[in-house]
């Protein structure tokens, strides 16, 4: 069956700067089964004021000396980075994505070819971004962390007035806190999100573990983002809340399997409980010997087991009959 989950495989910056390690990251994703990896792109001088400082996750996990501006520097991907990831990506059999952060960016992956765009978290109040993408008229998944109802809407109705269709738009919940406390997770706000809006919807995951991206799935989530890396105690800010290769492989075949438990919604004895139906339903039996000629009672009739004969769902059509033949106690009445 074709699969109804888009996976994301985030790797993000966790390449580290690093393009063997940004190679074996797109092995594991492989490995692990997923749609597609995503990367980030972005320019630093672009994105990011010097004198910006950083985030309290960001504080803990890297280097105190070092700046956000030097920090984010050393991560960029330029354009021939680019080119070889793409490649190998295709050789590897694996759809490349990676989410611009700048109009810059946007320009550089438009001339890569890329038609699915990813919408970070931060960006869904950048009016002139949000114009650009909607602009182009093709696939969008927009994270909404940090994010009102009402800011999502404004995203939302800014990207169906560039003239995309809302069918080509998957709005994705997420909290930003990395590794983000469960109880702040909401996954019902996703809820809300499809049913107020009216647009498929996701869940970009930025939890310790897998359960809540699977949850989201059993939810209606189309879309599952989560971030992975090689070794979650590799230096930098995302490595700590991602997951390693064996639980990015168990995310998948949870995700997998619940795709398939899901089914069509049709009640209704399955293939593989119909064979137990015989042994388990009960039929109307004779409770005692009963001759040829006597009516039928609950005084002579009880149920058991097998379900091969009469239903006792019948036991009002068959009390008061007449017995067209002698029967022995435990007989299936015909």
């Amino acid at each position: 069956m074709k699969n109804l989950t888009f996976i994301i495989a985030e790797a993000g910056i966790n390449h580290n700067g690093n393009m063997d390690l940004a190679y074996s990251l797109i092995d594991v994703a492989v490995e692990a089964r997923v749609d597609a990896v995503k990367f980030q792109t972005f320019n630093t001088d672009e994105e990011l004021s010097k004198d910006i400082g950083k985030a309290n996750y960001q504080e803990k996990t890297t280097d105190i000396n070092e700046t956000l501006y030097d920090m984010t520097k050393k991560w960029e991907l330029n354009d021939n980075d680019h080119d070889e990831l793409i490649l190998y990506c295709k050789k590897s059999g694996i759809t490349f994505l990676s989410s611009a952060s700048d109009n810059s960016s946007v320009d550089l992956l438009i001339n890569k070819g890329q038609q699915v765009w990813k919408i970070p978290s931060n960006l869904i109040t950048d009016y002139p971004y949000l114009i650009k993408i909607g602009k182009l008229k093709q696939t969008v998944i927009m994270s909404t962390g940090m994010a009102s109802m009402k800011e999502i809407n404004d995203a939302l109705q800014l990207l169906l007035l560039m003239g995309m269709q809302k069918e080509e738009i998957t709005v994705l919940h997420c909290n930003t806190e990395y590794p983000t406390p469960i109880e702040d997770v909401n996954l019902n706000a996703m809820l809300t999100i499809r049913d107020e809006l009216g647009v498929k919807i996701g869940y970009s995951d930025h939890t310790l573990g897998i359960e809540v991206p699977i949850a989201a799935v059993a939810m209606g989530a189309t879309v599952i983002e989560k971030h992975f890396t090689l070794d979650r105690t590799l230096p930098g800010p995302d490595h700590a809340a991602s997951l390693e290769p064996d639980e990015l492989n168990a995310m998948v075949t949870a995700i997998r399997n619940i795709e398939k438990a899901m089914g069509d919604g049709v009640k209704k004895p399955s293939p593989s409980e119909i064979k137990n139906m015989p042994i388990t339903r009960k039929s109307i039996v004779a409770k005692k010997s009963i001759k040829k000629g006597e009516l039928f009672s609950e005084e002579n009739l009880t149920v058991k087991r097998p379900g091969t004969g009469i239903s006792p769902m019948e036991w009002n059509i068959v009390i008061g009959k007449i017995s067209a033949r002698d029967y022995l106690a435990d007989d299936l009445i015909q």
